[in-house]
Parts: structure tokens; C-alpha cells; sequence
């Protein structure tokens, strides 16, 4: 049978009728499975995208993700934390509310509002609150490299809510990788831990969840559509906390804060989560989250190039460990 959705391209899929269709037990099997698509009642077992077209899409995301703080640093120009954090959300909501209106797509199943919930407090609220109030204290590099092991703690959450056990080789690269971006953390700081870095601790292991729950729904609808309604989910929480914030701190607009407001709305958290999603849902969870130990190295060049900091003299030496790190998890399997 030849099937085609918005998810993904024309592909052969086979129609499943043993064990439950629908409900908590039908998304365990889903969660196994890795590759299964909804329609209606009846589930379908696919073959998932291939290895190198999951793993484009994933880097897309990390590639959006990457110019989040320089941008965050630019809209603070304009902008008080709590105003462009509520903004960015309602704005991306707005990008996404107009494609499921042009898309005339149903709302989700009820069983799903939860994890979209989930969703919506990790990556729509949490990290971008969090990270920009760190971004007041702290530099972009330093950020960037703190964040820096989200990818290991994407992989631990994602092999408590999944039950799926990543091989020893993966864990053994993904640990290496993080304890380089660790070790080039402590000799930027001088091992003192700061505010700033206490929301950026913070800030991972909301994402973390966040970035589980949604490579989780991203194989049960498509990933646009599991970033699109947790933002509508937020809106109205987000419309509030506009009106608020824009009332109770400056605004002074600049090119600089327009363009960083633009990108962190429709670049980084629309754009980004989708084809993030996208990614997470062909190539699995933990790899795809593998290949954000290339993110802090990429924000250090963007630090560089949009902000003008100083690029740290040990960055060269983590770039080849993190990198190496992501060649043997990728090679790794699951």
C-alpha cells in the first residue's frame, strides 16, 4: 500500500491488525517501535527516513539552535527578559496557528494534550526564560558551553520515559562528550558556579523534558504539528505575560533587537523545533541529541562573528573531542 502524509514523503507502509490501536497501551508500542504513524484508529508500521535525510534534519534544528543566544543577546537590546520571552512565544505561536489553519489540521488526540504540555513548558517557557535570564549575567560562550550537555541529558531522560537502553559504546561517547564540554566549562569560569549558571542548570533539564516528550510525539504526528499546538497551548498564558511585561519594562527598538526578537520567534523556536523534531523521530532520541555537542562550539562562532567576544584559546581542543565524541555515537547502535 502507498500512503503519503505531511510528516514525510510517499512511502510503503504495512497496516498492523494485532494489539490495541488506540490508548496509553497503543503509544507504549509506539515508543518501541520508533516508526509508527496514526491515522484515525488504526495504527501503521512504516519504515522510518532514512538514516542521512533524519540526520540533515536534526543538524537543521541544531544549526537554528545555535544562533539562539547571539539572537537572545540582541533582543535584550530592545528588550527586558520577561518581555522576549513572552513576545518570541506568542509571536511563534502566530507562525504556527497560521499553518494549521492553511493546513486545516484537526486538533490532537485528548490523550496527547499532556505530553504537548510537557512540550510547551520545556521549549516554549522554560529554557528561553530561563537562558535569557542567564544571559543577563552571563557571556554568550559561557552559556554556550554550559548548555553543552543537554545532550547527555536528553539521552538519560529519553532512556527513562522510553525504556529503550542505548548500547555502552553510546553512553561511553556521549559521557566523554560531555565531560569535555564540562572540563572547558570549569577552566573558563575558574570553577566558581554563578547565578547565571544556576539558570542554565536549570534550563537543561527543563529542555531535556521537553525534547523527550516531544521526539516521543514527533513519531505519532508530525513534528510542525507537535511544536505548532504546544505553542497554541501556551498562547494564552504567553498573551498575558506579554501585555505585563511590555507594560512594566523598557522597550527600545533597534535593529539589532528587531532582527534577534524575529529569529528567536520564527527561526529558533518554530523553524528549528520542527525540523529538530522531525529529525529526532527518524534517527531516535539519543543519537539525534548527539549531535547538539556541535552546538556550543557553533554559538562560540557566532559569539565571534554577531557579538564580538573573545573566542576562548581552549575551544579548538574541545571542537575536536565534541565532535569526535558525535562521529562514534552516530556510529553507535542503539
Amino acid at each position: 500500500m502507498r500512503a503519503q502524509d505531511s510528516a514525510t514523503a510517499t512511502r510503503t507502509i504495512t497496516v498492523t491488525t494485532t494489539g490495541p490501536t488506540t490508548g496509553p497501551a497503543a503509544d507504549r508500542a509506539a515508543d518501541r517501535a520508533g516508526d509508527t504513524v496514526r491515522t484515525g484508529d488504526t495504527v501503521r508500521t512504516a519504515r522510518a527516513d532514512p538514516l542521512p535525510r533524519g540526520t540533515l534534519l536534526a543538524a537543521l534544528g541544531v544549526f537554528a539552535f545555535s544562533l539562539t543566544f547571539p539572537s537572545t543577546v540582541w533582543g535584550l537590546e530592545s528588550f527586558g527578559p520577561w518581555s522576549l520571552v513572552a513576545v518570541r512565544s506568542v509571536l511563534a505561536a502566530l507562525v504556527a496557528g497560521a499553518f494549521l489553519l492553511a493546513g486545516r489540521v484537526p486538533l490532537p488526540e485528548r490523550r496527547h494534550w499532556a505530553g504537548l504540555a510537557v512540550v510547551g513548558g520545556g521549549v516554549v517557557i522554560g529554557f528561553p526564560l530561563l537562558t535569557t535570564l542567564a544571559l543577563q549575567t552571563s557571556t554568550t560562550s559561557h552559556a554556550a558551553v554550559v548548555v553543552g550537555l543537554l545532550p547527555l541529558t536528553t539521552a538519560a531522560f529519553a532512556a527513562l520515559r522510553t525504556r529503550r537502553r542505548p548500547s555502552r559504546t553510546f553512553w561511553c561517547a556521549a559521557v566523554a562528550g560531555a565531560v569535555a564540554v564540562l572540563a572547558f566549562t570549569v577552566q573558563q569560569s575558574g570553577g566558581a558556579v554563578s547565578r547565571g549558571d544556576l539558570y542554565l542548570f536549570g534550563a537543561l533539564l527543563v529542555c531535556a523534558a521537553g525534547y523527550t516528550e516531544g521526539g516521543r510525539l514527533a513519531r505519532l504526528m508530525p513534528g510542525w504539528q507537535v511544536i505548532g499546538w504546544a505553542l497554541i497551548l501556551c498562547l494564552p498564558l504567553m498573551a498575558v505575560g506579554s501585555a505585563v511585561a511590555l507594560s512594566a519594562e523598557p522597550v527600545h527598538l533597534n535593529a539589532h533587537g528587531v532582527l534577534g526578537l524575529v529569529w528567536v520567534a520564527a527561526g529558533s523556536t518554530f523553524f528549528g523545533l520542527y525540523v529538530w523534531y522531525r529529525g529526532m523521530a527518524s534517527i531516535g532520541i539519543p543519537k539525534a541529541s548527539q549531535l547538539q555537542l556541535a552546538q556550543p562550539l557553533l554559538t562560540l562562532v557566532w559569539s565571534v562573528v554577531l557579538l564580538d567576544e573573545t573566542l576562548p584559546l581552549a575551544a579548538p581542543l574541545a571542537a575536536v573531542a565534541v565532535l569526535v565524541c558525535i562521529a562514534v555515537t552516530q556510529r553507535a547502535r542503539s
